[in-house]
């Protein structure tokens, strides 16, 4: 995620810079991509990450502005860990800032009707579902569970909200949540930044609207006629984590990077044609030249919805679908898209550990943008705490040190990774960094894991490098 009105308080070395570069000629990273999560091959079965493999399989209709969804939603999942699962946790993530709600205005998502296990009272700010299954599901079984969806899209301008006709569905889709060695995952969502952990899984979604609605949507889209006045819109996506749509009277436009990846541009109409232009030439720069970095983008498409009215929220990645506050100088695209890479094809978890992705997707963007980084250590000062460090999760954050966020989890996390660049040289650091993508494609990685494959990169004690930069 990307606050345009958070890189404006960072120094210079850290703001988003929206002008186009050529494209570099890195080297080609290995093509790993796969087309189901089946086939995919998770970092080390240790993780033991579960339930795992999920598949969503949705159908939702919606009112006549696209306010309000409803249907009917069932996920099959695989128990991965050597213990009998007997129950899962469903995040409903789009309750994440209004709670439970009240009696006259309920939370956004409700789930009901459920079948395939028996559902308990809603925890965690009514974001967590426990459903408990009627028979201990043994290792390597799968069954799934079903429920009724209804969701009403809340009136403010977020990844999640509204923006005067156009609508935005970002963590609105329930989610099976994460369990492992520590146990559940059921962090709160703390207002700021982002709580997520998922697995990747495959979603068919069809979406149900009017006609008149454009809705570009996660992963591969086809649409036919529906009702009269109405269309079906079914996108399918694989080896994904999340699935998120808008709907809207947008205009669009497609175009093809020179690598060949499809991209769907969605733009209100008082986003600024200049902002637009630039974003669709910083996103065909930046999707191809990541994915010589870094193994080829895999989600078939990608959609960039863009608007001008995002200020107070910034921007917004999600698998095959990146939300953008775009203005006349363009927007933090590539920054966004560097994300489908880290969250999207390496996985982590973002409560525990938001570094692993924010730092790195800052790392990406500036590589792209040939941002001169030699002093960026540096240029950093002195920690803003004696408590700072790269490593620190979202909990530490939120307990009264916000502040520190953008500017560590930014600023110090991408500016450690240019200095092991130069403690590692500049081709160990590309092989290293393609090896690790590699190593954990649809998988998820730790700080740990990280830390390991720079070691073993490279014959350097790397020991007093995490001391100094307080990579824990």
């Amino acid at each position: 995620m990307t606050s345009l009105r958070y890189w404006r308080a960072l120094l210079p070395a850290l703001a988003a810079v929206l002008v186009l570069v050529p494209q570099s000629a890195a080297a080609q990273a290995p093509t790993n991509s796969t087309d189901s999560t089946d086939s995919a091959t998770p970092a080390r079965a240790a993780s033991a990450a579960t339930p795992d493999r999920p598949s969503y399989d949705v159908a939702l209709r919606a009112d006549d502005d696209g306010s309000h969804w409803t249907g009917r939603q069932t996920v099959s999942f695989r128990n991965a860990a050597r213990t009998p699962l007997r129950s899962v946790d469903v995040r409903l993530w789009g309750n994440g800032t209004d709670g439970c709600g009240t009696p006259d205005k309920p939370s956004p998502v409700r789930v009901g009707g459920i079948t395939g296990g028996t559902p308990q009272p809603l925890t965690v700010g009514c974001t967590a579902l426990r459903i408990d299954l009627p028979a201990p599901l043994p290792y390597g079984a799968r069954t799934s569970v079903s429920f009724d969806v209804d969701i009403t899209v809340p009136d403010r301008i977020h990844r999640f909200g509204r923006d005067g006709a156009h609508r935005y569905l970002g963590n609105a889709l329930p989610l099976l949540s994460v369990r492992d060695a520590q146990g559940p995952h059921l962090d709160p969502d703390v207002g700021f930044g982002e709580s997520f952990d998922t697995l990747a899984g495959d979603f068919r979604v069809v979406l149900d609207h009017p006609s008149a609605l454009v809705v570009p949507a996660t992963g591969t889209t086809t649409r036919r006629a529906g009702a009269p006045g109405r269309t079906l819109t079914t996108s399918v996506a694989r080896g994904v984590r999340d699935f998120a749509w808008a709907a809207g009277p947008f205009l669009s436009r497609t175009v093809t990077s020179p690598g060949g990846i499809r991209l769907n541009a969605y733009w209100t109409a008082t986003t600024p044609p200049e902002g637009v232009a630039t974003v669709l030439k910083d996103a065909a720069g930046s999707v191809d030249e990541f994915g010589k970095r870094f193994g080829r983008y895999p989600y078939g498409e990608l959609d960039l919805v863009m608007s001008d009215a995002l200020d107070d929220f910034g921007s917004m990645e999600f698998p095959g679908l990146v939300l953008l506050w775009t203005e006349s100088d363009g927007s933090a695209a590539a920054h966004e898209i560097a994300h489908q890479w880290f969250y999207g094809i390496v996985g982590n978890d973002q409560f525990a550990s938001p570094w692993l992705d924010e730092s790195f997707a800052q790392y990406a963007s500036q590589l792209y943008f040939r941002e001169p980084t030699t002093t960026c250590w540096d240029d950093q000062g002195t920690w803003p705490s004696d408590t700072a460090a790269v490593t620190r999760p979202m909990s530490y954050y939120a307990d009264g040190h916000r502040s520190e966020y953008v500017r560590v989890v930014y600023g110090r996390g991408a500016c450690a990774l240019h200095d092991l660049e130069r403690v590692m040289g500049g081709p160990a650091m590309a092989d290293m960094l393609r090896g690790y993508v590699r190593d954990h494609w649809l998988g998820v990685s730790t700080t740990e894991d990280f830390k390991r494959a720079a070691q073993a990169a490279t014959t350097k004690d790397l020991g007093p490098f995490w001391t100094e930069h307080r990579i824990r």
